[in-house]
């Protein structure tokens, strides 16, 4: 698997990327696991140096044997569930952890495009760079962004309106933004405002209510005279 590195005054500029496949080349590299033919090797060696006197017995060779079979038969079963998991999380949101050689940890956030599987692991396509799914830290569910995602528009306006006792009919246009989405909310997106925010726009409508009705009424009267 490629991975390419910015070069920066000369040197590597290690990538939140590069950091994530690092870590887990890493962690495949550095196994203290045994696979079979490890464990075959050193079973003959068990063998050739074993005690003349007191053999091993075949029992004890095959219940070795066996407890082993059943050990790689649960690491396979384990890491077949990884890759079906990670092929279920294309097209998520998805938060991920990486650590770099400095022992600094960032969050990278973004949908997961497509999965990569290479040597019995998978990497997740993220902004265009692949991570390891070691790095995985949350799945965030799409009603919860959509309701977080509301809300922020929501706020971002509420927050650029004037003090109530500033309030003038020029932000007539904001008020009304601002009751028109909440009615437009589930009572799921509604809870991710605070009681007060909400409060607080309905007297802004309250009183732009007002402030329209007595524009109109002067407005009307101009035109009376």
């Amino acid at each position: 698997m490629g991975v390419v590195q910015e070069v920066k005054n000369g040197e590597f500029v290690e990538s939140y990327s590069a950091a994530s496949l690092a870590n887990s080349n890493k962690k495949v590299t550095g196994s203290d696991s045994l696979d079979k033919d490890a464990f075959l090797q050193l079973l003959v060696a068990q063998m050739k140096y074993q005690d003349p006197l007191e053999p091993t017995s075949n029992t004890e060779y095959i219940s070795q044997y066996a407890t082993f079979s059943e050990l790689e038969q649960m690491q396979n079963m384990s890491a077949s569930m990884d890759l079906f998991r990670a092929s279920s999380l294309v097209g998520q949101t998805v938060l991920l952890k990486v650590t770099d050689s400095a022992g600094r940890t960032t969050n990278v956030q973004g949908n997961v495009d497509y999965v990569v599987y290479e040597k019995n692991k998978a990497y997740l396509s993220v902004n265009g760079d692949l991570y390891s799914m070691d790095d995985l830290d949350t799945v965030a569910d799409p009603t919860y962004l959509e309701a977080y995602k509301l809300a922020a528009d929501w706020l971002n306006i509420y927050n650029k309106l004037p003090a109530y006792e500033n309030l003038t009919v020029a932000d007539r246009e904001k008020v009304e933004k601002l009751d028109e989405m909440y009615s437009g909310m589930t009572d799921y997106q509604k809870e991710f405002l605070k009681d007060e925010e909400v409060a607080t726009m309905q007297k802004y409508v309250t009183k732009m209510k007002d402030l329209v009705a007595i524009a109109n009424a002067q407005k009307e009267s101009e035109d009376d005279e």
